[in-house]
């Protein structure tokens, strides 16, 4: 089974939230250049490297070696999206303890996977070109899907259900993209 939003906004999975253009264009366009401008490196998990360019902020799980450690401190030009990104997700700002900024070269994508359980909220702002996040669990029968389109200068707040239940992918595109992902961190992140 695969949903999608309806013409209410009510969300395919509890949990999940989503608004449109958040930013100007403007305000995405300098964002991008910050994120290219930034020493972004390729996504390595154990002894697999992956097409997208990552950095972080705040904190950082290094998925190569298993590590989870303060990372270097958010920059100024972060502040304000990462305020409006909490406002958002009805959290205070200092809540958004990290930051992760990707670029999505053409042919680049994300594999199902749940963010790691040292993070609690995600809060996402997607630029430059529209994705598809793809949502699903596993039944008795197999998977239960959804998926919801992510525009240019929209928002996303994963929490509760889909946050721990569902897995969730952006598909390979032919075209960049570029995202900032905000994390809060869980009682078992701020014990580490």
């Amino acid at each position: 089974m695969t949903t999608m939003f309806d013409l209410f906004d009510t969300p395919a999975v509890p949990g999940l939230a989503l608004r449109q253009s958040v930013l100007t264009e403007a305000e995405e366009a300098a964002l991008i250049a910050h994120i290219d401008g930034s020493d972004l490196t390729p996504f390595r998990f154990q002894q697999w490297t992956g097409k997208r360019l990552t950095y972080f902020y705040g904190w950082n799980y290094d998925f190569e070696h298993v590590r989870f450690a303060p990372a270097e401190p958010m920059p100024d030009w972060l502040i304000d999206v990462r305020n409006r990104a909490a406002v958002f997700a009805g959290l205070a700002a200092d809540e958004l303890v990290q930051a992760l900024l990707i670029r999505y070269d053409p042919g680049a994508g994300i594999g199902w996977h749940r963010d790691r359980p040292v993070f609690e909220h995600v809060v996402g702002i997607s630029l430059g070109n529209e994705a598809v996040l793809r949502l699903r669990r596993r039944i008795a029968t197999g998977f239960e899907r959804a998926k919801v389109s992510l525009p240019p200068r929209s928002i996303y707040h994963l929490s509760d259900e889909v946050r721990h239940a569902w897995e969730h992918s952006i598909a390979p595109m032919e075209v960049p993209r570029w995202s900032i992902t905000f994390r809060s961190l869980s009682d078992k992140g701020r014990m580490a």
